[in-house]
């Protein structure tokens, strides 16, 4: 347990959230329920994950629109993911798994570090509070996001930089129009270039509308 300590650099208060997030249903089982398996836990870590990456994303990707964050966030805390984020921490082995998944190679199925991670962050998270789960997580999906492919295009982060390189000239979005109903409303932006419209665009939000503009903008610069 020290050396996991370590290796997560967290040192718990209460081993007992520990020891929970480390037990396998199936180890709980072969021991008739004096061990409780880290089911619940999974539960939990995996609320604590979805806030900590939401917010992360969004602060990360301010122009980004929603569904292109939904896509970014299922694809960066997928199973694929977080198995791989156990394995770096060697979670694998200090999990307490029955006979039948050791034998069977349980300590390395991507389905049970996936879930073994995602209660070491409720662990965490009830024995240190949120800042020091989001700590712990953020130590993973900061390195990832960077190594991740990202098929969105930010076009108003790349005009604002070609549009930089003249000190004098000036970017701004207006929003120009809206129709539809409260539930399914569209958008419709101009951007300008100092005072001429240089681009337009339409959205189901303001932003998904601008990119739309800047996109457009682009297009007509020939980038």
């Amino acid at each position: 347990m020290k050396t996991l300590e370590q290796r997560i650099g967290y040192s718990f208060r209460n081993r007992e959230y520990l020891n929970e997030a480390l037990t396998h249903s199936s180890f709980a089982n072969e021991r008739h329920s004096k061990f409780r398996s880290n089911e619940r836990m999974e539960f939990l870590g995996d609320a604590v994950l979805s806030i900590v990456s939401a917010q992360f994303l969004y602060k990360k990707y301010p122009d980004m629109p929603e569904g292109e964050l939904s896509k970014l966030r299922s694809s960066l805390v997928c199973t694929e993911s977080l198995s791989s984020f156990a394995r770096q921490i060697n979670l694998g082995n200090d999990l307490f798994l029955g006979k039948g998944e050791i034998n069977t190679g349980g300590a390395d199925r991507p389905s049970i570090l996936e879930n073994a991670f995602e209660a070491l962050i409720a662990a965490i998270y009830l024995d240190g509070g949120f800042e020091q789960a989001q700590r712990f997580i953020l130590s993973f999906l900061g390195p990832a996001l960077d190594t991740h492919h990202i098929s969105f295009k930010d076009y108003k982060t790349t005009l604002q930089e070609v549009v930089q390189q003249n000190p004098d000239e000036n970017v701004n979005y207006v929003l120009v129009g809206e129709s539809g109903p409260d539930h399914n409303k569209v958008f419709e932006v101009e951007v300008h270039l100092n005072s001429n419209v240089i681009g337009r665009g339409k959205g189901k939000s303001k932003k998904s509308a601008e990119q739309e503009a800047a996109k457009e903008a682009l297009k007509l610069m020939g980038l």
